[in-house]
């Protein structure tokens, strides 16, 4: 059998439906037969990935995420957020940024901050003065903040397969981490800096700071407070591996929730635990066959090849990261972000290490895309969320979250452009 009536079979069963997992062993098979390695080394792979004790974070953060979403804690979240910054100028709007930033770095899914949140920040808005069209704009876009900030899911993701690889300098988790709190910052700011300008000719009363709602604000989630400083402590003091971080995370959530403020009854965590684990198995099931084609084109030198093919035509640096943006853009309008980091950065990180560029800024620059992708026409994921969610069609959405894309565009540009926002607060 040919390798290109291999690859027409291939893409002819991905048509038909088949899914990516099958997809992505059928190549590391095919690839393997066809060197007379024995097929054994797939198995052998997915067991090497059953040994790596921080894949244990991935479900257990993501069941933690899974718990908060189902409880009252966005509403919480947001009213703590509205009682301490809703008396600035384009303080809801701020206010919106910060809640749905946070809520995605523990969920790890947009599409859960802008259906638990939503509902909550788009009445909000626009019963506070904002126009429509900014405030749907505004949601869908706040749906994908947060994926820079820890524990996220991608940010760990990416730090497995970049870690497995071997490739480039020694980094950990730890380290991909600290990269994502500055960059991710910058593009809030930049967002709420945009959403005060675009507003200043439509005067949004601003509610007076009460310290009789600030502090029953902060009373209601004095129990959720401590839960970010308590896991990002725990990993920097050392007291703590990101393992065990998520182990405590899953542990104390539950306590919360379940016996503090008694939202979530021991009847219901077998169906949230089932929610939870279908999404993750699906990605660990697909990390696996993933790791197992990796290397085969490691062994095949596919990254060595690619990077003498993108030579010939990408001289520098600075114009391979104009080409890598470029094509993680649009590759995050078509993929999710899990199936893309398991399927590009495999090929993507050798060659970006060839033309000289940090493994760990490559994750904030390829997460940093994939947060933009999800607002990227024609198919961003956030785009039909938000327009299920609201009864919106995808033309309104297009034109109301253009402006807050081309803001994270610019933001996109300063973190790709300017490595030290993502390494200078690593240990030296």
């Amino acid at each position: 059998m040919t390798p290109y009536l291999i690859a027409f079979l291939l893409i002819l069963f991905s048509l038909l439906g088949a899914p990516l997992f099958v997809i992505i062993l059928a190549v590391a098979m095919a690839g393997f037969y066809r060197s007379g390695i024995d097929l054994s080394v797939i198995a052998i792979e997915l067991y090497r990935m059953a040994d790596m004790p921080v894949l244990l974070a991935l479900p257990l953060f993501t069941f933690a995420g899974y718990l908060m979403a189902k409880s009252k804690t966005p509403q919480r979240l947001v009213r703590l957020a509205r009682a301490f910054l809703g008396w600035m100028p384009g303080g809801l709007a701020i206010v919106s940024f910060v809640a749905c930033a946070l809520f995605t770095a523990f969920t790890g899914a947009s599409g859960v901050t802008i259906v638990a949140l939503g509902a909550l920040l788009h009445p909000a808005l626009k019963q506070t003065g904002y126009p429509e069209k900014f405030s749907i704009g505004l949601v869908t876009t706040s749906g994908s903040l947060g994926l820079l900030f820890p524990p996220s899911i991608p940010l760990i993701l990416y730090g497995i397969i970049a870690q497995q690889m071997g490739v480039g300098r020694n980094f950990s988790l730890e380290d991909l981490f600290l990269a994502g709190l500055l960059p991710g910052l910058l593009m809030i700011v930049f967002l709420s800096s945009w959403s005060l300008w675009t507003n200043r000719k439509n005067p949004i009363p601003l509610t007076r700071f009460s310290c009789r709602e600030a502090r029953a604000a902060f009373r209601e989630t004095i129990w959720e407070i401590p839960l970010p400083f308590f896991v990002i402590g725990g990993i920097y003091g050392g007291y703590f591996a990101i393992s065990e971080a998520a182990a405590v995370t899953v542990i104390y959530v539950m306590g919360v929730e379940i016996f503090i403020y008694k939202e979530i009854k021991l009847s219901q965590l077998p169906e949230i635990m089932k929610e939870s684990m279908a999404m993750i198995g699906g990605i660990l099931l697909i990390l696996g066959a993933s790791l197992a084609s990796t290397n085969f084109l490691i062994d095949a030198e596919v990254p060595a090849h690619l990077f003498e093919l993108i030579q010939i035509h990408v001289t520098g640096k600075t114009a391979f990261l104009i080409l890598l943006n470029v094509f993680l853009l649009l590759l995050g309008a078509i993929l999710d972000i899990f199936s893309a980091l398991i399927l590009m950065v495999p090929l993507i990180l050798p060659v970006a290490i060839s033309y000289g560029v940090d493994p760990v800024h490559l994750g904030i620059i390829f997460l940093a895309n994939m947060q933009i992708g999800y607002l990227t026409p024609p198919i961003g994921m956030n785009l039909f969320i938000a327009g299920y969610r609201f009864k919106k069609s995808i033309t309104e959405l297009y034109q109301a979250t253009i402006p807050f894309m081309i803001v994270l565009l610019a933001a996109l540009i300063i973190i790709t452009y300017w490595p030290g926002l993502s390494l200078v607060l690593l240990r030296k």
